[in-house]
């Protein structure tokens, strides 16, 4: 399982679910900006690394991906730019060619000389940061639910979808573990869904990553997203073995205090490292990826 090849005819599926609360206009321990805008530009960071990864070096971005966003605080819905309740999924090409806005950002770049000098590059936004409401945690796995078991119905064939959930807190709505259960049943003939979950810290806290077991962990919360979360497969683990992280057997796609850098990180393994040779090679120009 978790083997079949990624291309245009059979897609992959990347979900995410981002807590926008009020609490998420906090500071995000070490960055002096808010979690709201932090998770923002790691998201925007991950879908134009996404769109690079299906281009060929020219205009053309293959559709080996179907992306969605659902954003939970005032109930939960799809904020995607582009996307809406009818069609929450789109494919990396139409979010390529449809951006929100492009921003100029200021980034230290090579004078081709040796040195480095400042430069304002494009950027692209599909999403931008909120933070007003609770935390109705369950209304969005539910809505997760709908989107992939729809998905899965029209894509028997491709790797089966990848659902990120990053949140700050604790839900407002109820117990979402038998949601997320709903969600990790969801299956394509290549394995079943795979759910992961990552909690945002507000200050300097022990960072518990890739667990394989609930004991030890702070407080209730993390023991529930924990028991929300997918294990990873070998793909995943090789790829956080990699980066540095300590991974035992049958550790699951859990971050919890999460700082900023691991948060990106967690990002790339969860969304890179999904075929044994990962999705770098998407882009390799073979034939079997056109």
């Amino acid at each position: 399982m978790y083997t079949a090849e990624i291309n245009r005819s059979h897609p992959a599926c990347l979900l995410l679910l981002i807590d926008q609360s009020t609490s998420m206009n906090e500071t995000w321990a070490g960055t002096g900006t808010s979690k709201a805008d932090q998770l923002a530009l790691a998201v925007n960071r991950l879908l134009g690394n996404a769109v690079l990864l299906c281009s060929k070096g020219d205009d053309r971005v293959h559709d080996y991906f179907d992306v969605g966003i659902i954003g939970y605080a005032q109930g939960a819905a799809p904020v995607l730019h582009g996307s809406t309740a009818e069609r929450p999924l789109l494919s990396i090409g139409e979010l390529a060619r449809n951006p929100k806005r492009v921003d100029p950002v200021i980034r230290k770049v090579s004078d081709g000389a040796g040195g480095l000098v400042e430069a304002a590059l494009p950027v692209p936004v599909w999403v931008d940061p909120m933070s007003d409401g609770w935390t109705p945690m369950v209304k969005a796995v539910e809505l997760a639910e709908s989107v992939i078991s729809q998905w899965c119905r029209e894509h028997p064939r491709s790797f089966p979808p990848i659902v990120i959930n990053v949140t700050d807190g604790a839900s407002t709505d109820g117990d979402p573990r038998p949601e997320a259960a709903r969600v990790r049943a969801t299956a394509t003939g290549n394995g079943e869904t795979m759910l992961f979950n990552v909690h945002l810290a507000a200050g300097p806290r022990q960072q518990v990553a890739f667990a394989a077991s609930a004991e030890g962990l702070p407080d209730r919360n993390a023991a529930m997203l924990f028991d929300m979360s997918s294990p990873l497969p070998p793909p995943m683990i090789s790829a956080a073995k990699r980066l540095g992280y300590q991974v035992d057997e049958g550790a699951r796609g859990f971050l919890y205090n999460a700082e900023a850098t691991a948060l990106i990180e967690f990002l790339d393994i969860g969304t890179r490292a999904v075929t044994p040779t990962g999705l770098r090679e998407l882009t390799s120009g073979s034939d079997s990826m056109r």
